[in-house]
Order: C-alpha cells, then sequence, then structure tokens
C-alpha cells in the first residue's frame, strides 16, 4: 500500500507558446534608423507598442517625427522587413499612428547622448 501523503502531483507542461521573444524583436527594430537622424527607432522612441501573439505574429504601434517625414514610406517597411526574419515570426504588420505626438521626451538617454541633446 502507497502513502498517499508522499507523493506530489505534477501536471505535465502546458503547450508551449510559439511567440517571438520580446528582446529578439527590439533588437531587430533597433536595425533601423531614421536616415536623418544617427540613432534607431527605438531609441528615438517611435515605437509605441509591440504586440506578441502565440501564433508568432507580431504588430507593431510606431510614429514618425513628424507627419511630413520624408522616410514615412520606407520607415515602417524598413520595420516590418527586420522583425519578420526574427525567428518564430510568422507575420508582422506596422501601424503609423499619431496619438500621442512624438517629441523629443520619448528618447532613450542613449540617443539624446549621441545627438548630444542633454
Amino acid at each position: 500500500m502507497t502513502d498517499q501523503a508522499n507523493h506530489v502531483l505534477t501536471e505535465a507542461p502546458g503547450p508551449k507558446s510559439n511567440a517571438p521573444d520580446e528582446d529578439a524583436i527590439i533588437s531587430a527594430i533597433a536595425t533601423v534608423f531614421d536616415p536623418e537622424i544617427p540613432v534607431n527607432i527605438y531609441e528615438l522612441g517611435l515605437i509605441y507598442a509591440i504586440d506578441l501573439h502565440e501564433d508568432g505574429r507580431v504588430g507593431i504601434e510606431m510614429t514618425l517625427t513628424a507627419p511630413n517625414c520624408p522616410s514615412a514610406q520606407e520607415l515602417p517597411e524598413q520595420v516590418r522587413d527586420a522583425v519578420s526574419k526574427v525567428d518564430g515570426v510568422s507575420g508582422a504588420s506596422v501601424e503609423i499612428v499619431w496619438e500621442p505626438p512624438w517629441d523629443m521626451s520619448r528618447m532613450s538617454d542613449d540617443a539624446r547622448l549621441a545627438l548630444n541633446m542633454f
């Protein structure tokens, strides 16, 4: 006879999430630079949201420094291309948003230092 008080039940692990790693997504985004500013767009504070889905889809909300930004067409495509190359990503979408408006307070300290804006 077995003493049931000494048995520990463990659950089998649930299904493993296939969601891409957020750090890998951020690293991919950080390879994209605004052609007029020598700082990557993540450090500039242009990325407002990264939405990771278990099926590998990634949704990104980003803004631009100004509505009339000359890179308005190419930057979102560059972000989508960079993120699409990350392991585990099954699809990437990039949406441009204007609220809240971007301002320099969204820049990281590293970006401020690189641009001498302290």
